[in-house]
């Protein structure tokens, strides 16, 4: 595409991507740092990194949530919705997560059986549990459980946390809207709720559709990050 032909929105996209694409080499070589620190037993600069390289990896997050929101919108997504198996996909998502949460003392667990199956695109649902993951994150004291199971026809996912729970303004029941506008007080867009609500909208059987549910309580009391697919 030349830029003459190119248009707006489609040159945002491309800046996007370089920025992301910049935004990862910075973040590698943070890691590499905080891991130097580590083995030097410096721990407050180790824990300073820490919070440094969890916003860098939440800024790259909402880059390539914005990426696939365009390819949504332009159809230039290639959404693959297959059959996989949960437990080796929750345990993937942790895997990518855990040095984040190492950094803040956060104990993650999983809970799924082992013989789960389920029918969804698979990078667009890791990135709904990456997303959800990164919200727990600053909610959470201590505590993470991700599960998935399935309920009364639907796979229910599940991102609880032992913080004090999400504000009454983010609460969201079944099927609510997700537009709530931004917060200047806390510098929350919702894009990572609207980005959530439309993956999970776009999975499909019949005339049910996904959806994205914020509520409190759970396992541990605190924040629930609730997606349920049809």
């Amino acid at each position: 595409m030349t830029h003459q032909n190119m248009g707006f929105t489609d040159f945002l996209a491309s800046s996007i991507h370089d920025m992301k694409n910049s935004l990862n080499i910075q973040l590698g070589a943070l890691e590499t740092i905080a891991a130097q620190c580590q083995q030097r037993g410096d721990t407050p600069t180790f824990e300073s990194l820490g919070h440094v390289i969890y916003q860098a990896n939440r800024m790259n997050v909402n880059l390539v949530q914005l990426l696939s929101l365009y390819k949504f919108e332009t159809s230039t997504y290639p959404v693959d919705i297959s059959e996989h198996p949960l437990a080796e996909t929750l345990n993937e998502v942790v895997l990518r997560i855990k040095s984040i949460m190492a950094f803040k003392g956060i104990t993650l667990t999983v809970d799924c059986e082992p013989d789960c199956y389920w029918y969804f695109d698979r990078e667009l649902l890791m990135g709904i549990l990456i997303n959800a993951l990164n919200n727990a994150y600053n909610y959470t004291t201590d505590k993470i459980r991700v599960s998935a199971g399935i309920q009364g026809g639907w796979l229910e996912l599940r991102v609880e946390d032992n913080g004090r729970g999400y504000p009454p303004g983010m609460l969201m029941a079944e099927g609510a809207s997700v537009n709530k506008g931004v917060s200047f007080a806390s510098g929350s867009t919702g894009l990572g709720f609207y980005f959530s609500s439309q993956v999970a909208h776009m999975h499909k059987n019949g005339d049910r559709s996904g959806a994205l549910i914020i509520e409190n309580g759970g396992t541990y009391g605190g924040g629930c990050f609730v997606v349920r697919l049809p």
